[in-house]
């Protein structure tokens, strides 16, 4: 995106790749289905990524999700959003909007270079004039660093960016890996390997982070949990186990449901379906198979009765349905990240051009920086969005 914007503007323009083909990462985004941003306006989309919003604003402004989708339309690839939020290519195909940027780079006359791997910048009085690799030297006027993070290694994520950029005096937030699932110390998330909650809220059970929960599905694995949800706090998480470790999460199964909706419920089971096991009863709500577990975890027997219930007891299973403690002894890692935390200081970087402070004719897009949002298209929108401001103002 960034080589596409420079040359409509009238640079000439030579990509690097160290992969023998661009774009791996974008083929599998979404689950091959390409789920390239989403509905939200500029203002609010930038707010879902936290502290990091304000900076991302301009080039979410330069390049908003609505003119995205337009761009995307105008290559030959018109996008559709089937639940009024989510926004992917009509025809599910992530390979499309991969072919579509390669054929306009084709067009515009931009040279792409694949397995060829930029090892060092060469910066003289201030300024970057060249980029090299193992056995070669390019003279460059302008460059734009746009190589993504740590994530997923076999579809490019090597952080070379962190290393061109250190060479230009730049200060990295230690990158960490986010959109990832988690490692439960806890052996029960193991027994419920498969096993989907559609509709849960989690949060870290700290002061500070209680006040910062995630929605969404969350899926049971051999691992310990994943699915939106829990890939949504997962950089926090992250982060946070680079201090202590393990980190305290609590997950509510039923959040549409509250606590005294539970206990009026339980209530009336305990009068009228007395002589029902707590378990079946909870199956009307949870997975059977995880309504067992619940049971164990609020220290019921998984056959106990409704009836056999007293108040401490119906108190103590309300507090595990809105409460499930998890710990948390470390993430899947680098290898199963769609996305890492972390990457260039925003500080030391233009939001108005994604120009660096420190060496001119120097350029960030992307990943690389220290900007990260939740799942949902967040990120490969600020992916484009950065590109096309990076590369705009690099042209200029």
């Amino acid at each position: 995106m960034a080589a596409i914007a420079a040359s409509r503007a009238g640079a000439r323009i030579v990509v690097f790749d160290h992969l023998d083909r661009p774009g791996a990462k974008l083929r599998a985004s979404g689950g091959g289905r390409g789920n390239i941003t989403n509905t939200l306006a500029p203002e609010e989309f930038a707010q879902r990524f936290g502290p990091s919003g304000r900076f991302a604003l301009p080039a979410l402004s330069a390049l908003s999700p609505e003119a995205l989708r337009g761009l995307f339309d105008e290559l030959g690839v018109p996008t559709q959003s089937l639940d009024d939020f989510h926004v992917y290519p009509v025809s599910n195909r992530a390979e499309d909007l991969l072919r579509a940027l390669v054929t306009e780079c084709a067009r515009l006359g931009v040279e792409i270079r694949p397995s060829t791997r930029i090892t060092s910048l060469e910066i003289e009085d201030g300024k970057v004039v060249a980029v090299a690799g193992e056995s070669f030297r390019h003279l460059a006027h302008q460059v734009i660093v746009a190589t993504g993070g740590s994530g997923y290694p076999r579809l490019g994520g090597t952080g070379d960016g962190y290393v061109l950029a250190t060479q230009a005096g730049h200060t990295l937030v230690p990158p960490v890996p986010a959109l990832t699932g988690l490692v439960t110390e806890e052996d029960w998330p193991r027994s419920c390997a498969g096993v989907t909650l559609r509709s849960t809220r989690i949060w870290i059970d700290i002061a500070k982070w209680r006040r910062q929960p995630a929605e969404g599905s969350l899926i049971f694995t051999h691992e310990g949990v994943s699915g939106p949800a829990v890939l949504d706090i997962s950089g926090r998480v992250a982060r946070l186990l680079r201090e202590r470790s393990p980190i305290p999460l609590r997950l509510n199964l039923t959040p549409g449901i509250s606590s005294s909706l539970w206990l009026d419920r339980i209530e009336g089971w305990y009068r009228r379906e007395g002589g029902k096991a707590i378990q079946s009863l909870l199956a009307r709500t949870i997975p059977r198979s995880f309504a067992a577990v619940v049971c164990g975890i609020a220290g019921l027997d998984h056959i106990s009765r409704a009836a056999n219930l007293d108040r401490v007891a119906r108190e103590k299973l309300v507090e595990t349905l809105t409460g499930v403690p998890l710990l948390i002894s470390s993430t899947e890692g680098f290898t199963k990240a769609m996305v890492t935390s972390g990457g260039v200081a925003t500080a030391e970087i233009s939001s108005k051009t994604m120009a660096s402070r420190l060496a001119r004719g120097l350029y960030f897009a992307g990943e690389v920086i220290d900007v990260d949002g939740p799942s949902g298209g967040f990120n490969l929108q600020w992916a484009f969005s950065s590109g096309w401001l990076a590369g705009s103002s690099a042209a200029k």
